[in-house]
């Protein structure tokens, strides 16, 4: 059973090795592929958490603020994202309200709260609990969440409104760029990763 344990896969190419014990910094790749098998993942907890962290406050700051304010023949108009959503809803678009509203920010924030949950150090002698069941929902959520595909159809829609209106930025838009660009490296962490801090902690209660 602990030969088992022992023992690692390539997710590329199926080949089997001995798992080894890394230093911070280290990554073991396939011998036959080259593809990535495994690295420290304590380390790369300690880089991420901080990460997740301020993904989250930069998402709350994204859907409080404005995303843009436009002035138009003396109107003024700006609305968050929310806002945006209410207004879909109103105007009888409301499955495309309800898509925008999970895609980009149920899902997404969903992603972020169940790997903080996940990275936080544990105490529990018995494991962390839901911790199989929330890397499940993780990975059924990864797919679903489209900030980034917001935020291309919103600079397209400002670049076309450009020549009628007069367009402010707002700091939900900046916070967007910045969230788009946080969420590529959070959301891409590999859950086995999260797998083997579990297995790591539990063996040193």
């Amino acid at each position: 059973m602990h030969e088992i344990q022992d023992m690692i896969a390539c997710e590329q190419c199926d080949a089997v090795f001995h798992k080894l014990s890394l230093a911070n910094g280290e990554i073991a790749r396939c011998t036959r592929c080259g593809a990535e098998i495994d690295r420290n993942a304590q380390e790369r907890r300690n880089h991420l958490l901080p990460l997740t962290i301020a993904s989250l406050i930069i998402f709350v700051i994204a859907n409080t603020f404005p995303i843009v304010q436009i002035e138009l023949q003396g109107l003024v108009s700006k609305t968050t994202l929310m806002g945006a959503v209410l207004s879909l809803s109103t105007e009888g678009a409301s499955l495309v309200a309800l898509l925008v509203l999970a895609t980009t920010i149920l899902f997404p924030f969903m992603q972020m709260l169940i790997l903080f949950y996940l990275l936080i150090p544990s105490t529990s002698s018995n494991g962390r609990p839901g911790f199989s069941l929330l890397i499940r929902v993780m990975q059924v959520l990864r797919p679903w969440g489209m900030i980034e595909v917001f935020m291309l159809g919103v600079l397209v829609a400002l670049i076309k409104l450009s020549n009628m209106a007069t367009i402010i930025p707002g700091i939900a838009l900046w916070a967007f760029c910045m969230l788009t660009v946080m969420l590529t490296v959070v959301v891409s962490f590999n859950p086995r990763y999260l797998w083997q801090i579990e297995i790591s902690e539990q063996k040193a209660r």
